[in-house]
């Protein structure tokens, strides 16, 4: 079973996602705050994520080092392949 099995359906605290993803804390709240990364709950200790963010979060973060992309190209490629994922398990 794969680590995203393992997280599919899973209801991630931050400090979950950063292990699961290898992401450093200060990266993940800045992408949360500026809403490139969303989020459920009010603060900080109460957010919680989903495996579909921790694949978000590895795709920006490989964007932004790889390119040296600003966050919000990163983001919006990780939607362009987001919608790529989903068109294609439509033909599946």
């Amino acid at each position: 079973m794969s680590k995203e099995e393992v997280l599919e359906g899973a209801c991630l605290t931050l400090e979950q996602l950063c292990a699961a993803a290898a992401l450093e804390r200060g990266w993940l709240i800045r992408h949360v705050e500026e809403g490139l990364i969303p989020a459920s709950g009010a603060l900080v200790t109460e957010w919680r994520f989903t495996s579909v963010h921790v694949t978000r979060a590895r795709r920006m973060h490989e964007i932004e080092r790889t390119y040296e992309a600003a966050p919000e190209l990163a983001a919006l490629v990780a939607d362009l392949l987001e919608e790529l994922d989903q068109l294609r398990s439509r033909v599946r």
